[in-house]
């Protein structure tokens, strides 16, 4: 079980630091000098803006947590619900209610209520553990969660409908609760969504858990001198299989909460981090920093810093070169994943394999990958198809969702709706998504939501959102208006009707033309794809 890497840890090395939290609105920015780096050894603990904790006290507060449960007559199998900011107390949590038996449903910090109210009521979340940055939303949908039981809250200033989670886990046990688990069991459901925009619960069990743990420490080598600093939210597959890497390797990871250049520089100088994963637009922002003579990297203390590797989104193969020209003794890797694959790792660039920067990379440890055709048969080398896996993570099943459920799983393997290519030696490359999802720095939008809304305003006819390429954030969303006949508008009137939506939804163009529909109705997108992410348009937002 992944419980047993945290009771080992604790029992092997239980004083040593397992997370350090680094929140940066507790401190005014600053650099670190060379002057100073003397001093960061005991200035650490006492910093206003650190918190950690030992191997030892994260396996006691999540027994903490899950005896907590199982006082209230929480059953195995309960779905508990977290939306939290990563903080230091997310993860006991999350170890909490698996160790409890129950399953962990982590909830993206960007939900509105709405959002928030339907993933509660998809999973099935009978208990919810949330923070002060989520009490206005909460707030709006409190009495329309009938089937929540329970409510939690981690911070001050508790909401009357919640309790106080870290004052009741103190009155409670610290030894591990008898709750026996297998591998089998259910553990944990995560969030995705397809065409529609709609959120579809991801089910996987205690196996695959295990299995992220394996697949990250064997693809980047976690030693017990390693410090990973986590900086992604740990509500998505991608930070918290990685930071499973240094649960199996029981070493040091580091949870920033902040993405300026300075800070991720000063985290690394501090913490002595040696694995950092990044996003691209985070990247560029340390090399555009670092151009800009914003930052000088002799004011940090890097020389352990051993790899750099990203995910989440297309990596420019520009950029890694831009990187390996400032920091020349950076390994980099890249992986490959789907929250319906346990998250990153199902195909694996290898910190060996820099000369294929482009290409996602090969099948990673324990896993299979094809490309395949529209009748199910594998593609010759070098055309292109979309690509499958199979492996110990691919989920058990889209939970109450069996038709979606059976047409992406297929005799044991995973159709994950990218369009892809391999080339003579192996490697595979990412063409097109048959999805028309748009990755804007890691995070997904999903066109036909903000093509519904913008439909709402009385001058539009019609609207279309494609994803246009963006030198820093990958992708950023372009809506193309039709306007009602005789209407006149701007794109200031448009964006202004857009502040309705959450800012990372928000179109960042605005393009007025006809939206071309084919003769069933539906909107014809690799038209528009032809049209605008090509030429002058493209040139130009590229540049910046």
């Amino acid at each position: 079980m992944i419980t047993d890497f945290l009771e080992r840890n604790a029992r092997l090395y239980g004083r040593e630091t397992a997370l350090v939290e680094i929140n940066p609105s507790e401190e005014r920015d600053r650099a670190v000098t060379w002057r100073e780096a003397s001093l960061i050894e005991r200035a650490q603990p006492d910093a206003p803006y650190r918190r950690a904790i030992s191997w030892r006290d994260f396996d006691r507060q999540a027994n903490r947590f899950a005896n907590l449960l199982l006082s209230r007559g929480v059953e195995k199998g309960t779905k508990v619900g977290i939306l939290l900011m990563n903080c230091l107390e997310w993860l006991p949590i999350y170890f909490g209610v698996l160790k409890a038996g129950c399953i962990a449903v982590p909830l993206n910090f960007r939900y509105s209520s709405e959002e928030i109210k339907y993933c509660l009521e998809l999973a099935d979340v009978e208990i919810l553990v949330f923070g002060p940055e989520f009490v206005e939303r909460m707030d709006a949908i409190a009495e329309m969660l009938p089937m929540v039981r329970m409510v939690f809250f981690v911070g001050r200033d508790r909401p009357g409908y919640a309790e106080d989670c870290l004052r009741l886990t103190g009155f409670c046990s610290s030894s591990a609760p008898p709750v026996e688990l297998r591998e089998e069991d259910h553990a944990a459901i995560y969030f995705s969504s397809g065409t529609t925009g709609f959120p579809k619960a991801i089910l996987h069990n205690h196996r695959a858990l295990v299995s992220s743990c394996e697949t990250e420490q064997r693809h980047h080598g976690q030693g017990r001198e390693d410090v990973f600093l986590c900086i992604p939210p740990l509500y998505h597959t991608g930070a918290k299989m990685h930071w499973f890497g240094s649960l199996i390797s029981g070493s040091k990871a580091v949870l920033l909460r902040g993405v300026t250049p300075q800070w991720i520089l000063r985290a690394v100088t501090e913490e002595k981090c040696t694995i950092v994963w990044l996003l691209v637009p985070w990247a560029q922002d340390m090399l555009d920093a670092i151009d800009a003579g914003q930052v000088d990297l002799d004011n940090y203390l890097l020389d352990q810093w051993r790899l750099m590797h990203i995910g989440a989104q297309p990596v420019p193969p520009s950029l890694i070169k831009r990187w390996k020209k400032v920091f020349p003794h950076h390994q980099y890797d890249t992986n490959y994943g789907l929250s319906e694959s346990i998250g990153p790792g199902c195909v694996h660039l290898g910190v060996e394999n820099i000369h294929k920067v482009g290409a996602i990379g090969v099948p990673g440890y324990g896993w299979e990958a094809k490309i395949l055709d529209e009748q199910g048969s594998p593609v010759a080398q070098g055309q292109v198809g979309e690509l499958a896996v199979k492996g110990p993570g691919v989920m058990l099943c889209y939970y109450k969702n069996q038709e979606a459920t059976d047409e992406i799983l297929k005799g044991g393997w995973l159709f994950t709706g990218d369009m892809a290519r391999q080339d003579e030696d192996g490697f595979i490359y990412l063409v097109d998504r048959k999805k028309d999802v748009i990755i804007t720095g890691g995070e997904n939008i999903y066109p036909v939501q903000i093509e519904d809304f913008l439909r709402g305003y009385d001058k539009i006819k019609d609207a279309a959102v494609i994803g246009l390429p963006d030198h820093r954030l990958g992708e950023i969303a372009a809506a193309i208006i039709e306007l009602k006949a005789g209407v006149s508008c701007g794109e200031e009137e448009i964006m202004a009707f857009c502040r309705e939506l959450p800012r990372y939804k928000r179109p960042r163009k605005i393009i007025f033309d006809p939206v071309p529909r084919n003769p069933t109705g539906k909107i014809e997108k690799p038209v528009l794809r032809e049209r605008y992410c090509h030429g002058p348009l493209v040139e130009a937002q590229l540049q910046g």
